[in-house]
């Protein structure tokens, strides 16, 4: 049984100031055990509707729920002022293209993901290739409970309550040789399971499997999280069961769901939608509100919070997503407008 310790950094934030009661009780105290568009049409060319898609179709997330609970003691104070995006619109609202386009889809379609088994494979550039089954990664690392804000390149927001471990553990486990500069991440390809990925027309024309990549230096960044769970339960399949990356200085298309292979290279790796289309989706991708999309502004966003799940409330988008702190020194000899 894993212990959820809780530190107390700048990014989390207190439940009690940012949660209301209706959506989130009973986290407290100890970790319980963890069980658990046309046909070749690039997505580029209509995903972003997904900014004015008000009127796609609310349809409720499966009736079974078949996460495993857990239970966390509160986190620490950070930004007190936000309020966490309800767990049913978490649920219902989402971007998984192997599940389809729609945000209503992954929900529906994602139902009957089989988890189980599940691994993950480290390998590339390391001193240590590593294969962890589920079981082994709830063992080996430490869990935390970490709030973050979620910016989607859509101009959309939500702030969840992510549980995970630092993706930097699990690369040093796997001892980095000295010419690794980056790291790949790869999802699972399984058309049977996954719709998408069998079907064009459902799938966006995307080129499967879903492929993401970061510096190595982002990697090791202590923000950078893998996710096996949210809302004080495991991962459901349409927010990336069982494990995912968590990225949150971002946009979202960076952190990559249902992980199967992260390889250490000493290149720069492709990345879907940067290969799908360069000019308007960059390898970095941080979350800028002086550099717009090119068919949008992103100085704001629309926070998906409690009530009508398309509400109008907008905000101004921060920059690097409100980390700025954390990872700007990353970036400090970059020319962001260039390398977007």
């Amino acid at each position: 049984m894993s212990m959820l310790i809780k530190k107390t950094n700048r990014w989390t934030l207190n439940e009690n100031e940012a949660t209301p009661e209706s959506v989130y009780k009973q986290r407290r105290d100890i970790l319980k055990k963890l069980g658990i568009a046309d046909d070749g049409m690039p997505l580029a060319s209509n995903a972003q509707a997904g900014i004015f898609d008000l009127f796609s179709n609310d349809k409720s997330a499966p009736s079974i729920d078949l996460r495993q609970s857990l239970t966390a003691t509160p986190s620490a104070k950070y930004h007190p002022d936000l309020s966490l995006t309800p767990e049913d619109k978490i649920l219902q609202y989402n971007n998984f293209y192997e599940f389809g386009t729609e945000k209503s889809d992954p929900a529906r379609l994602a139902a009957n993901f089989k988890t189980d088994p599940w691994t993950v494979k480290t390998d590339g550039l390391v001193n240590k290739k590593i294969t962890l089954g589920y079981d082994d990664i709830l063992k080996k690392f430490t869990l935390e409970e970490r709030i973050y804000r979620l910016r989607c390149v859509e101009a959309w927001s939500m702030n969840v309550p992510w549980i995970g471990f630092s993706l930097a553990d699990l690369i040093k486990m796997a001892d980095p040789k000295s010419s690794a500069k980056y790291v790949a991440f790869e999802t699972l390809f399984d058309p049977e399971q996954m719709p998408g990925q069998a079907s064009r027309r459902i799938g966006g024309g995307i080129d499967y499997p879903y492929v993401e990549g970061l510096r190595l230096d982002e990697a090791m960044n202590p923000l950078a999280l893998i996710s096996v769970g949210l809302y004080g339960k495991t991962l459901a399949p349409q927010n990336g069961a069982p494990l995912r990356l968590v990225v949150p200085w971002k946009y979202g298309f960076k952190s990559i769901k249902s992980i199967v292979r992260i390889t250490l290279t000493d290149k720069e790796p492709p990345t879907t939608w940067n290969r799908l289309a360069a000019s308007e989706y960059g390898f970095y991708a941080n979350v800028n509100p002086q550099v717009d999309h090119p068919r949008w502004s992103q100085a704001s966003e629309r926070f998906i919070g409690e009530g009508n799940l398309f509400s109008s409330r907008r905000q101004p988008t921060l920059m690097f997503n409100g980390y700025e702190k954390e990872v700007g020194h990353l970036y400090k000899d970059m020319d962001l407008r260039k390398q977007y």
